[in-house]
């Protein structure tokens, strides 16, 4: 065998012994985030990722046309790396000051620049047991320390469970995936308990029937307040995700992504959200829609005897007392509906349920009707 071949050998000999040993140890030990599952089934109906049931403001479709022009220029040229037209629709909206608005590519990339910002410090950070699962993977991305706490026996966020010491809190603001709210003078109660660390108000569903936090911006310089455009703007497929604070904290979230990306958004996600920010009476019509969907799905998920948490959100968190959450969430699945099952503890009996269309939320409760009645 010639020298080249022997060591051909041994390289591949030494990458079955272990396939991951180029890993850093860190990667070796990471547990990644699950994404809903995004399946390419025909007539499905897809109650599983809180996506808007409806299509995005018309003027977006006109807003991509125009920015893609003729020329190509939209293309061809890089964005403006710190969004500024965005953020002044933004912020015009939100009552706000530009330099108090940030931006990114999707909220997720925007709470792992807060992650990195804010809460890299030697006390723990807190967020609530039951929560979005992204946040303990960031925690072990970042190597932080965490206390998760205890949300009380009604799924709602007990807010004197964090009177403790820590380097940072973040909450989901209604809760995901239960989608109880927490009311603004809890809210306050936790800024005011904890003036020396940067508490995250995670707003990804609060246009569903919430109070926003962005109010207190001005009176708290320890508040960020997240957003996304994914849910109520229907425009999961653009990657917009904000937040809202303080020019001192918006500051140190540039600082981070311009380590990182300087150009999170691209010139068609800039000029398709600006045209959703300034369409606003569509953006209320359609969450009202959505609201009123959603109160008719609870009722009707009620009378078949669920358990329903009381929502602010674009999604039921639903048990039923005589019937597994994994063997209803299968029995949908065989007929075209699918919804989202957490096998975890606690919460393992509950599906969370997208609400949808009309018509969608009807064959869900049709398949229900069908399944409980075997």
């Amino acid at each position: 065998m010639s020298s080249s071949a022997a060591l051909t050998a041994a390289g591949i000999a030494a990458t079955a012994k272990d396939p991951q040993r180029l890993w850093s140890p860190l990667v070796r030990e990471l547990v990644p985030y699950v994404a809903g599952e995004q399946p390419k089934i025909a007539n499905l109906t897809k109650l599983n990722t809180n996506e808007s049931p409806f299509p995005p403001s018309p003027k977006v479709r006109e807003a991509l046309i125009a920015a893609l022009g003729s020329d190509g220029d939209c293309l061809r040229l890089y964005p403006d790396p710190d969004a500024t037209a965005l953020r002044q629709a933004i912020a015009k909206q939100q009552g706000l000051n530009v330099d108090q608005v940030f931006v990114g590519n999707g909220s997720d990339e925007v709470l792992a620049h807060i992650f990195k910002a804010f809460f890299c410090q030697d006390k723990p950070l807190l967020y609530p047991e039951i929560s979005y699962s992204f946040y303990p993977v960031y925690s072990q991305y970042f190597q932080l320390q965490t206390v998760p706490v205890p949300l009380a026996e009604d799924f709602s966020i007990d807010i004197t469970a964090y009177q403790q010491p820590n380097g940072g809190i973040i909450i989901t603001n209604p809760n995901a995936p239960t989608g109880v709210l927490l009311s603004l003078a809890d809210i306050e109660q936790v800024l005011q308990q904890h003036p020396d660390s940067v508490v995250v108000i995670d707003e990804a569903y609060i246009d569903f029937g919430g109070q926003s936090a962005v109010g207190l911006i001005n009176q708290y310089d320890n508040l960020l307040v997240c957003q996304t455009t994914s849910k109520s703007r229907a425009l999961a497929g653009l990657r917009v995700g904000m937040a809202f604070g303080q020019s001192h904290l918006i500051a140190a979230l540039m600082r981070v992504k311009d380590s990182f990306n300087s150009y999170p958004l691209d010139r068609m996600a800039i000029a398709g959200a600006i045209a959703s920010f300034e369409d606003h009476a569509y953006f209320e019509q359609t969450c009202q829609q959505v609201i009123a969907n959603r109160e008719v799905l609870v009722a009707q998920l009620e009378q078949l005897g669920f358990l329903v948490l009381p929502s602010g959100a674009n999604f039921v968190f639903a048990r039923h007392p005589q019937h597994a959450g994994l063997d209803l969430a299968a029995g949908l699945r065989e007929a075209g509906i699918i919804v989202r099952h957490f096998n975890k503890p606690k919460i393992h009996p509950f599906l969370r349920i997208t609400i949808g269309t009309t018509e969608q939320n009807q064959r869900l409760v049709d398949r229900l009707v069908q399944m409980l009645a075997i």
